[in-house]
């Protein structure tokens, strides 16, 4: 039987994902692009058919529906689903499934659409499930989560007996030239950073409040830029799985125009996730705002600049301390001439193409739930150096 893979969602990074997807045809077979916006969808099969010349089908399909997404399951018959449509849709994803024995592969995990704070739970307690119905559920692979976690698994693997502490860092240094837009999902990208931030230490999670604390990193071929402490995703796995580890942090660069942006709407209430009444008619701030801001997936054709994301680790090997920085610098302006997407779609898209990759070739194996970092780090990244993402590593001694 040929293969068949279904992608859900159709914004920057399904865009990227369907792309990369077609360009490994060999290991994706029949591709089925999906979303509510079928038009969203066509227009990606179209570009991919003419800088390509593959055709890609595509299919209506809304994700909050666990009916609608098994009679989309039942009629096309995927190996494998690559969920790039909203966090809030990773649960009806996740049990459409199960009920009808599909890999599944997301790239952040699960929010609840009422509440600001995400985490694993929910998906990690459906492991059972998918132990039974003989399918892997991989969470989180995308850049952060997803190469981060793997870069975590690699050192560990290649470089440390044992990893004490991980500070990941991600800079955007890109300029898309409007006052104030977001690289991607504006509810999502604005309710992560504006909540207060997180990180474990000595084995508690200890709360900061946004934006409180700031280093300064010196990213390579982007420079120094101010870095903020966030909480991010994939700590939450790797404080499971990375032995030894004692504290990790994560870090996001925002400019200062950014900042006051944000912290002007939230002072108005526009971040609010609360309905509230305008004119007679219900409405949630930041739903609203979402229509106002840049559509992320336009953003691409007039971005320049860098990015970089890494982790900079350190442990012991041989009873000697040590440190390494495993890091990735993609260009905006070649990322979109490769696959008309901007790098921060870029570096989602690319890493949730090859995670099913692996999968589909039988190379990562297993049954149940897992993290980016529960599998073999190695054949992953030789793949990032195939797909377009080549890392570097520095070793400080």
């Amino acid at each position: 039987m040929s293969r068949k893979t279904l992608i859900i969602g159709a914004g920057g990074v399904g865009n990227v994902v369907a792309f990369k997807c077609a360009m490994n045809i060999k290991s994706f077979g029949e591709i089925t692009l999906a979303s509510r916006t079928i038009s969203k969808c066509n227009k990606i099969a179209d570009n991919i058919e003419k800088k390509l010349g593959i055709k890609i089908k595509t299919a209506s399909v809304n994700a909050d529906s666990i009916d609608e997404l098994i009679e989309l399951f039942k009629k096309i018959k995927p190996n494998i689903v690559i969920n790039v449509a909203l966090p809030y849709q990773d649960l009806t994803i996740m049990d459409a499934s199960i009920e009808c024995g599909v890999h599944y592969l997301d790239t952040a995990n699960y929010e609840h659409p009422d509440m600001a704070k995400f985490e694993y739970k929910e998906q990690w307690a459906r492991d059972d499930r998918f132990k039974k119905a003989g399918i892997i559920g991989l969470l989180g692979s995308g850049f952060d989560p997803g190469v981060t976690n793997v870069f975590c698994a690699y050192a560990q693997k290649h470089y440390f007996d044992e990893i004490e502490t991980i500070d990941i860092l991600d800079c955007n240094d890109g300029d898309h030239g409007y006052p104030f837009a977001t690289n991607f999902n504006p509810e999502i990208n604005l309710r992560e950073v504006s909540a207060n931030g997180r990180y474990w230490e000595n084995g508690e999670w200890i709360e900061t409040k946004p934006m409180e604390v700031m280093l300064v990193w010196d990213y390579p071929e982007v420079g120094k830029r101010d870095s903020y402490l966030l909480y991010h995703e994939e700590m939450e796995s790797l404080v499971k799985h990375i032995k030894g580890l004692k504290r990790i942090r994560f870090f996001m660069t925002f400019s200062e125009k950014y900042l006051t942006h944000m912290r002007c709407l939230e002072n108005v209430g526009m971040l609010g996730i609360d309905e509230v009444e305008h004119n007679g008619c219900k409405i949630i701030p930041i739903q609203f705002l979402k229509t106002l801001l840049p559509d992320p997936a336009s953003l691409g054709e007039r971005t320049k600049g860098k990015t970089n994301i890494g982790v900079y680790i350190t442990g012991l090997k041989d009873g000697v301390k040590k440190s390494i920085y495993i890091y990735q610098v993609s260009d905006h302006e070649k990322c979109y001439s490769e696959v008309m997407s901007q790098a921060v779609s870029y570096t989602t898209g690319v890493p949730a193409m090859i995670g099913a990759k692996l999968i589909l070739d039988n190379i990562w194996q297993g049954k149940g739930v897992f993290n980016m970092e529960q599998f073999d780090p190695d054949p992953f990244m030789e793949e990032l150096n195939i797909q377009g993402l080549l890392w570097k590593i520095k070793e400080i001694d």
